[in-house]
């Protein structure tokens, strides 16, 4: 059996002094799933905003194919991707699902070394970062973490399971239809127009960043972004066009969770792509939403409680759609780990509300380190 020698067990004592107040806190950041260059975006601006006085920080980088590395470069390598390139910046490494060693384990020379981590924060977007997965590691970890828990991110990740949690809570929705991979599509596509008619979204049910994202006015369109979608996902969540403005509203807490200002999403496009959000400086964010304020209210109310429906804890940003027509408030869906880019609307609402960015992080940290089991 392989010896293990756990060298910041014997860290020196100035060391120790040096670092007594601050937390130990690590930071994972790209991931396996087709959101990897949104998470680079959003943990550059995370660490750039993170008090250095208060934590000191461990970025965990995980590669496109699922290596973990323990990345000491400059952050600034991050977004790029650049930070893979050089051997002398990483070190293997991984959070250890030893409930006694409450740590990271880092490879140095063919040993390892057992870094005691006091919080993680996951900047993680999709599969196998905020659909429960990663989360399940860090419960047998016992290292408290930011972000919603296990059964709550798996639920929320999975489109169709969320629509039945918020139906169930009696929260108005877009009316769907749940279409697999193997299924004939030109069978199903006589289902959805007589169901959802045209316009018509067509989703994988578990990506986020508008990922695999269509929208069909016809049925040669249905079928193509049918096929689309089933390139990302065995599932495919279908919904009806809901003709209205498109509103986010931020949550923050645990059990005495609260509800940010609602600000409105303008794309220049048809509707808000990948693209539009991540890459068009042209899509226009108006914070707060120029809606009534019983509007407003009604969506502040319903983001708690879609957050609540699901046990949530830490943050989500909640997604809807606000009816030309008559007004009707319409839930789209929920988001458990928001992208923290310098544009994301999550931390923008809350900085609209009076949080800074700086002092949100400070506060999903400290929501963190109280979670409740």
């Amino acid at each position: 059996m392989m010896s293990v020698v756990f060298l910041c067990r014997q860290i020196d004592k100035k060391i120790r002094i040096g670092y007594f107040m601050k937390k130990k806190l690590c930071v994972i950041f790209g991931g396996e799933s087709p959101e990897h260059e949104i998470s680079l975006k959003s943990v550059t601006s995370v660490l750039n905003n993170l008090d250095k006085e208060k934590y000191e920080i461990y970025t965990l980088g995980i590669t496109k194919n699922g290596k973990w590395q323990l990345y000491l470069g400059d952050w600034s390598n991050i977004e790029s991707g650049a930070w893979e390139e050089d051997q002398r910046y990483l070190k293997e490494a991984f959070i250890s699902p030893d409930a006694s060693f409450k740590g990271l384990f880092v490879c140095d020379n063919g040993k390892y070394e057992v870094i005691d981590i006091d919080v993680i924060f996951p900047v993680l977007h999709g599969e196998y970062g905020e659909d429960g997965t990663v989360q399940g590691l860090f419960e047998l970890s016992h290292i408290p973490y930011v972000g919603m828990g296990v059964l709550a991110s798996a639920n929320a990740m999975d489109k169709t399971y969320s629509k039945i949690v918020f139906d169930a809570a009696g929260i108005p929705q877009a009316a769907w239809v749940t279409v697999s991979a193997s299924d004939n599509f030109e069978e199903r596509a006589d289902e959805i127009e007589e169901k959802l008619g045209y316009p018509c979204f067509v989703k994988p049910a578990r990506t986020g960043s508008s990922v695999g994202i269509g929208k069909a006015h016809n049925r040669l369109e249905l079928i193509s972004a049918l096929k689309n979608a089933a390139e990302f996902d065995r599932k495919i969540l279908v919904e009806e066009h809901i003709d209205g403005h498109e509103v986010e509203c931020a949550v923050l807490g645990n059990d005495d969770a609260k509800a940010a200002v609602v600000g409105e999403i303008k794309p220049t496009v048809e509707y808000y792509d990948f693209d539009a959000k991540y890459n068009d400086d042209s899509t226009v964010l108006v914070i707060p939403a120029e809606l009534p304020r019983e509007t407003s209210e009604k969506i502040r109310e319903y983001s708690v409680r879609a957050f609540k429906a699901l046990d949530g804890q830490g943050l989500s940003r909640v997604d809807f759609f606000v009816k030309y027509s008559d007004g009707t408030v319409v839930l789209n869906e929920i988001n458990t780990l928001p992208g923290f880019t310098n544009i994301s609307m999550y931390p923008k609402l809350w900085d609209a509300a009076g949080i800074c960015y700086s002092e949100l992080l400070d506060r999903l940290i400290e929501l963190a380190l109280k979670r409740v089991k």
